[in-house]
């Protein structure tokens, strides 16, 4: 979190909430209860493939899923944007350029129109390159990438870390139970019959958030002799939400199944790979990796790509909220997001100011939080 203030705010979920609660930032619309993304920053998003093969742009992360209001996940994103702007050295101007662009992109999701600005002709640069990519990744690829190796084994060091014996016995029963079973061979290619063996497995150490919470890679070997296949399952626990809900709405207690219904609702390539399950009595949820799954990663902008990323990546959002609404809510939605326009930028007046305040407020944590960095490290030191 301390490598730049686009990291800090991608990092800083629960402190981003605690902000938006304080005036004097302004009140945002009350959207329609929907499934949220709750923590839809830009890293969030990236290329996701289908069990059938298919890829496309889709919210990646779930862990903060909700039924709540949409304006979180449209403020969420613009603040990522904008930081990733002021991270590019961007002149003010833009940004403001971006919010508009944001909320157009996010509108436009919602029209009756079939092309809804997520085909090729309209992505990014940083997107294209993405895509490009996982278009021509392989097993191989992802294993050198995540394993640091090919071979059908989990190298120990600083990512991964043993497990005691009980660990390794809990995962094997795991991996025995239909539901979860049937995530190893649901892929075509794949026998619904086939032999599944458990070849090795880690913790995975995947930044603080891990700490003190169940993350295990797993290595699976599904059938035999020539047709034999590895697969990478990453199990994750499932920790209650930063992200404000709903009372009223109906959304399930089990964080595990709360984060795979939230993932079948706003992405369903992911949500049709995920499972949720108990391990050591605590709630998980269970998905394969595949190589064609990777985070979008925005290093430096260009104005015109900065403006253009915003208008795509809201799309992409909206797109996801839009799926959950009948007509009627999304033209009571749309009114709502087209009042308070400011006479001087094409976007809600509770839009920019609250991206205006976070900022300001992000940027003074940031560099208090790089402050205590440098002094525990004077101190490791």
């Amino acid at each position: 979190m301390a490598r730049s203030a686009h990291a800090f705010v991608r990092g800083s979920t629960g402190s981003f909430y605690d902000w938006l609660q304080k005036p004097p930032v302004e009140k945002m619309p009350a959207g329609p209860s929907i499934w949220i993304c709750g923590d839809c920053h830009v890293g969030n998003l990236g290329p996701i493939a289908h069990p059938s093969g298919r890829v496309d742009i889709q919210i990646r992360d779930l862990d903060q899923t909700v039924i709540g209001n949409p304006a979180h996940d449209l403020i969420r994103l613009g603040l990522s944007l904008a930081s990733a702007a002021r991270g590019s050295d961007l002149p003010g101007v833009i940004t403001a350029k971006m919010m508009e662009q944001l909320i157009e992109g996010y509108e436009f999701a919602f029209t009756d129109k079939e092309e809804t600005g997520t085909e090729a002709s309209d992505r990014p640069l940083s997107v294209h390159l993405v895509m490009k990519e996982a278009a021509s990744r392989s097993w191989r690829k992802l294993a050198k990438e995540r394993l640091e190796n090919t071979k059908p084994t989990i190298p120990l060091g600083k990512r991964f870390w043993p497990l005691r014996d009980e660990e390794m016995q809990a995962l094997r029963e795991l991996f025995g139970i239909g539901h979860i079973r049937r995530l190893a061979t649901m892929l075509r290619s794949r026998d619904d019959d086939a032999p599944i063996e458990l070849l090795d497995a880690a913790y995975w150490m995947k930044g603080c958030s891990s700490l003190g919470a169940l993350r295990y890679a797993t290595l699976l070997q599904v059938g035999k002799g020539k047709d034999r296949q590895i697969c990478l399952m990453d199990l994750k626990e499932a920790v209650p939400p930063a992200a404000p809900h709903d009372p009223n709405a109906l959304m399930p207690d089990d964080n595990a199944d709360r984060v795979v219904e939230g993932a079948r609702h706003l992405s369903p390539n992911v949500g049709e790979r995920m499972r949720s399950a108990r391990l050591l009595d605590r709630s998980v949820f269970v998905r394969e990796l595949l190589p064609q799954d990777l985070k979008l990663e925005i290093a430096q902008l260009s104005q015109d790509e900065a403006i253009k990323a915003a208008r795509f990546l809201a799309n992409v959002v909206g797109a996801a909220h839009a799926r959950q609404m009948d007509r009627s809510t999304q033209k009571i939605w749309l009114n709502e997001l087209q009042r308070d326009r400011a006479q001087n930028i094409d976007a809600p007046s509770w839009l920019w100011k609250n991206i205006v305040e976070l900022m300001a407020s992000h940027e003074g944590a940031y560099l208090e939080h790089c402050r205590q960095y440098a002094l525990d490290d004077a101190v490791r030191a």
